[in-house]
């Protein structure tokens, strides 16, 4: 007889299915988890990542193709880079390191650098966990150059390849962000420095559950070295963020996903999102599990376009941004909030429901002004209604401000 079927091997055959029986897994990154982390209330990206299903071949296969990714030319650009620094056995990365993070250590004239090779993800991870406790008792200093750290997300391991993490002598462990984009007299684009940061408090969260299982238990720094490069040359240059907020938010974010075997169970029977499946069946497959687009999912997700066009057929307030959501309370769709202003539907007593009917009231009011000052104001014999001849500055005074 064969085994009995545990609860993880269960699990991840379920996930096989959805992926589709011979559709390779796409592994989950810490981009992706910090775009997941970033918009907990997605289930359908939850379990897309979490089957492994390859979000960009989906989208071509449903005809809303997506421009979300990065270029062939900046991809080789960032590996010739990220060559450079590590050169010379990473004597240049552990200078930065040893002068932005820990200047009063002794110098890395000579670092270890263990291999870290091994089958499979799994036993990348186990090997790496074996270097980080070889390294933290080594009191020296130690380069792991693109460890492999496993950190559970809603039920489901997920396999995280930093560039680079220290350890320094004390048995302290430092993440190494390696990034292309420049930095100008010290600085860098906040939007990209920000993107690094919370991609770096996913690996640092998955250190800290390396590190809780030594005893004692190694310090995990939570202000990471971000390498670039300096000004418009190809010379690496450092500067040392603090993620400690970072980490707070996306920790608190991934703990409030939904477990994926929660959302599996809801799928009807038979559900897959291979893309070789019919248009039509592809689409149902997807359409089954619950979304929560925003615009902010353009910059982040594949299937931003076509989550986009479902939500504006069906009048959904968040395709407007989530903070114009968050105002609406219990008002989710366009209809309903123009039924409230309207007073058609809604307590009147509600804030949300009061605002809006104050504002279209306010609104008519300055539309019948407004047409009051254009027929006022058109040449005898011209149709009334006609705004020719009107200044701009009294149309805009009627409605409460310039011209829009």
């Amino acid at each position: 007889m064969p085994p009995p079927r545990t609860r993880g091997t269960a699990l991840r055959h379920r996930l096989a299915e959805l992926r589709g029986p011979d559709v390779p897994a796409k592994a989950l990154d810490a981009r992706a988890l910090a775009a997941l982390a970033a918009n907990p209330g997605c289930k359908r990206r939850a379990i897309l990542d979490g089957a492994g299903v390859n979000k960009a071949v989906l989208a071509d296969a449903l005809g809303s193709p997506s421009s979300f990714g990065q270029s062939q030319f900046a991809f080789m650009r960032g590996n010739a880079f990220e060559a450079r620094v590590k050169a010379d056995g990473g004597a240049e990365l552990l200078r930065l390191v040893h002068e932005k993070l820990d200047p009063g250590a002794e110098p890395p004239t000579r670092a270890r650098v263990p291999e870290l090779e091994a089958i499979g993800p799994e036993g990348r991870a186990a090997r790496t966990a074996l270097a980080l406790r070889e390294a933290t008792e080594a009191t020296a200093w130690t380069l792991l150059d693109h460890p492999m750290l496993a950190l559970d997300v809603a039920g489901s391991p997920a396999f995280l390849e930093p560039d680079a993490v220290v350890v320094h002598p004390d048995g302290s462990w430092t993440v190494v962000e390696i990034k292309s984009f420049p930095m100008l007299d010290g600085s860098a684009d906040p939007a990209k420095v920000g993107a690094a940061a919370r991609q770096s408090a996913v690996y640092v969260l998955a250190l800290e559950e390396v590190a809780a299982k030594l005893d004692p238990a190694p310090r995990v720094r939570h202000r990471i070295l971000l390498v670039c490069p300096k000004d418009f040359s190809n010379l690496p240059t450092a500067s040392a963020v603090d993620i400690r907020k970072q980490r707070a938010v996306t920790g608190r974010q991934l703990d409030r996903l939904t477990r994926i075997e929660d959302i599996a169970d809801t799928l009807p029977e038979g559900t897959c999102f291979a893309p070789d499946r019919p248009a039509a069946e592809l689409t149902a497959a997807v359409e089954s599990v619950p979304a929560a687009y925003a615009p902010e999912c353009l910059a982040a997700c594949e299937l931003a376009f076509h989550c986009r066009d479902h939500s504006r057929t069906s009048g959904a307030v968040t395709t407007l941004g989530r903070s114009l959501r968050a105002e609406l309370g219990d008002l989710t769709t366009v209809d309903e909030v123009l039924s409230a202003a309207h007073g058609k539907s809604g307590d009147p007593d509600d804030p949300t429901v009061a605002a809006l009917r104050r504002a279209a009231e306010l609104r008519a009011e300055a539309l019948e002004n407004a047409a009051a000052l254009r027929d006022a104001a058109a040449p005898r014999g011209q149709a009334p209604g006609s705004a020719a001849g009107l200044p701009m500055e009294a149309l805009g005074s009627a409605t409460g401000g310039g011209a829009r």
